[in-house]
């Protein structure tokens, strides 16, 4: 029985059809950048206080003495949620009398702002925060708003992987490509929070969905080298380019509507795609679809100008399904087992809440929102390169958990910059960004070489279900800070070191084979460096980095 790869040979690595391909996919992708990352934008919380009706009527020092000043952090500002009594304030006005002065503040009763608020707009002109004043005691809404994006995209993670089993790859890419497109196009509009947030849920939905989608079908057409590519840095530097994107629009758009009404445009764009994306072959045989599987390399055949064999498949030649079915919970059969689902759980949770609470912090760090969060966006780019690399040259758990380190030291010295220095604290900051982003692809690729074949796509989906956990509650990480200023950072920066921490217990799989069953688990080694492992230099091999395209993720 011939491997699939090796009957569709004759094709090639790396000709006109799988640039097409590649190509494509991978621009299929940018809108997943900026979508993932828009409520930086559309939830940010402008400066504001207390409106003042008919304020003319009021003396121009009462005018700025009516809101309450109040300590933040150390920091003195104007109130949000109160002002002083405005029949009170408008009567010592008439009468002549100047705060401070003749009136003692203190004394004068406070109230809640009962005519709605009045928002700065030095950086937007709107966000849904001002539109349905999410502000005082609707503030929950803000980090809320965030999390059900993200809730959203965890059940998409549920469902994406079995709705592109049971109609195929292609449909499933478009169709939610449609799905993330007219639900953005609806959220224009939204005349209630409740429906935006009921929207937003839809629109992380299809955003996963059409991720996974796109990174599945890549990488079943795709063979060798070029899918390693694809999976490793491809889709992921497409990714960032759409995140880089996203600050660009947001600059000079700084109105939420039209705002979401831009991002909605590439959908419509990538229509004519259906006609140049081919289904996956893969998936065709898997359904018994010979004949469509045939057709599809045929043609593939022709962009590349290759000869294909008369018959490409012969019955029987050709298996894709697994002979024994497996489930979640044979990720706890065994203690080996256990402990890895287990240790490798904390590193997916630690690197992906900590990677969405420094992207959706960036516009309140000090200095221009847009710069920051291009930023924070670039900074992905050499990310996944250096992940790229270290896969290729280094031990996993010597990678990962150096990785980890660094990126939780550079988040607890946050702590340590003196005020005068805001610029070292966002180098530092960034510094744990690209620790995150670069341990992101680095776990990856590690959780499949840990598992075995038949378990591999349902570790990996294990993973990713954790991960998106952690992204729900990173909204609510720098809410802390009303605590104490650092304490989001120390939160995050001790998960990092204590994850990093648990990586040593792990097996090392650098240089060796895949195991493909559950019994050719890699059992962990007792060593002070990972690279002893590896004893016999006769033994390295190339790191099969194709595991992340059997994930199917």
């Amino acid at each position: 029985m011939r491997d699939f790869e090796e009957t569709i040979a004759f094709l090639g690595h790396w000709g006109r059809f799988q640039k097409t391909v590649f190509f494509l996919l991978c621009v299929s992708i940018i809108p997943n950048g900026f979508s993932a990352f828009s409520m930086i934008f559309l939830v940010d919380c402008p400066t504001h206080h207390c409106f003042i009706p008919n304020s003319d009527n009021l003396s121009e020092v009462w005018r700025k003495a009516i809101i309450p000043m109040e300590v933040v952090n150390g920091h003195e500002e104007e109130s949000k949620c109160s002002r002083y009594k405005l029949d009170v304030v408008r009567n010592l006005s008439a009468l002549g009398y100047i705060p401070g002065l003749d009136v003692n503040l203190t004394e004068i009763e406070q109230e809640r702002c009962l005519d709605g608020w009045s928002y700065s707009k030095d950086i937007y002109q709107s966000t849904i925060v001002t539109e349905f004043d999410l502000v005082c005691s609707e503030n929950w809404k803000q980090p809320f708003t965030s999390s059900l994006y993200f809730i959203g995209v965890l059940c998409g993670s549920f469902f994406s992987g079995q709705l592109s089993d049971w109609f195929g790859r292609k449909p499933v890419l478009f169709g939610t490509m449609a799905v993330q497109t007219f639900f953005t196009f609806l959220q224009v509009f939204s005349q209630s929070w409740e429906m935006f947030s009921v929207l937003f849920f839809l629109v992380g939905l299809g955003q996963i969905s059409n991720y996974v989608a796109a990174f599945v079908l890549g990488s079943e057409i795709l063979v060798g080298s070029v899918r390693v590519l694809y999976v490793s840095v491809g889709v992921c530097l497409f990714f960032a380019f759409g995140y880089m994107m996203l600050p660009l629009l947001a600059f000079f758009i700084r109105d939420w509507k039209p705002l979401l009404l831009t991002m909605s445009v590439p959908g419509l764009v990538y229509i004519p795609l259906w006609w140049f994306i081919p289904e996956s072959p893969r998936w065709l045989l898997s359904q018994g679809r010979v004949e469509e599987a045939e057709a599809i390399l045929r043609e593939a055949a022709k962009r590349n100008r290759v000869t294909a064999p008369e018959v490409i498949f012969i019955q029987g030649e050709v298996n894709l399904k697994p002979e024994q079915r497996h489930s979640s919970l044979d990720l706890l059969r065994t203690s080996n087992i256990r402990n890895i689902t287990l240790i490798i759980s904390l590193v997916w949770f630690s690197l992906s809440m900590g990677y969405f609470c420094i992207s959706l912090n960036t516009s309140r760090l000090h200095g221009d929102p847009y710069v920051n969060c291009f930023i924070s966006a670039s900074i992905e780019v050499p990310a996944y390169i250096t992940s790229w690399l270290l896969l290729r040259y280094l031990p996993r758990r010597l990678s990962i958990s150096a990785n980890m380190l660094l990126g939780g030291a550079a988040l607890f010295f946050i702590q340590l910059v003196p005020p005068s220095m805001p610029s070292l604290s966002i180098a530092l900051e960034m510094m744990g960004k690209f620790s995150m982003a670069t341990g992101t692809g680095l776990v990856f690729a590690y959780t499949g070489e840990l598992f075995p074949t038949v378990i591999r796509n349902t570790a990996l989906g294990f993973g990713a279900m954790v991960s998106r956990v952690g992204s729900i509650i990173a909204p609510y990480v720098f809410t802390l800070s009303t605590f104490h200023t650092f304490l989001p950072y120390i939160l995050l920066g001790s998960l990092l070191v204590l994850s990093a921490l648990t990586i040593p217990f792990l097996p090392e799989s650098f240089g060796r084979p895949m195991p493909e069953t559950i019994e050719q688990m890699h059992k962990r080694e007792w060593t002070i460096c990972p690279c002893i492992c590896i004893k016999n230099k006769t033994q390295l091999k190339k790191p099969n980095n194709t595991v992340l395209l059997e994930s199917g993720l």
